[in-house]
């Protein structure tokens, strides 16, 4: 990893890739099931594509919009060859924070009703990250030169749903079955 790159920066070299985007492309694609895979603040989305350009990682270009100019980043032979030597290195487990986890190991501190109630909650923005990645599904094939890996991500991204319904599921059921609804113990 080069030293002024940080893991946001290959995710938006990444995502920047040989066609091209501009930093509203960026936030969209990660409102698209991106966030299954790496969670960042939009700001940041939209400031690392100016940060890489003044170190000469990519370009840019005015081109129409809609309604005004939009900036559209490339990469140079600089950003390209970083990102290329990145892919080359070993990769590490996926660092996980997750909330649920740590709710459940302090499940001791609540009832079981009030710990189902709150991790079941979660059953809601799964079925949104569904919707969220089935309109990432219908893309695929506008980007063909990626068609192939964008299919293996969005593989990924559905067992990941999978687990957690699968875990929920778990969850309803040994908290429904312990009959512990009196609070957590003291």
């Amino acid at each position: 990893m080069a030293e002024d790159l940080n893991p946001l920066s290959y995710v938006v070299l990444g995502m920047v890739g040989r066609g091209g985007a501009g930093a509203h492309d960026v936030v969209d694609m990660m409102r698209r099931g991106g966030r299954l895979h790496w969670a960042a603040a939009e700001s940041k989305l939209y400031a690392e594509p100016k940060r890489l350009e003044r170190l000469g990682y990519l370009t840019s270009r005015e081109e129409p919009g809609r309604t005004r100019s939009r900036r559209v980043y490339e990469l140079t032979p600089a950003g390209e060859g970083a990102l290329r030597g990145w892919l080359g290195e070993a990769t590490p487990f996926p660092r996980i924070q997750s909330e649920a986890a740590v709710r459940m190991m302090s499940g001791d501190m609540a009832s079981d009703d009030d710990l189902r109630a709150s991790l079941l909650a979660m059953r809601a923005e799964i079925a949104a990250l569904r919707a969220a990645q089935g309109e990432s599904e219908a893309l695929v094939d506008e980007i063909p030169h990626r068609a192939r890996n964008l299919r293996l991500v969005h593989s990924l991204g559905s067992r990941v749903l999978d687990a957690h319904e699968d875990w929920l599921a778990e969850v309803e059921r040994e908290l429904t079955a312990s009959g512990d609804d009196d609070g957590p113990a003291g």
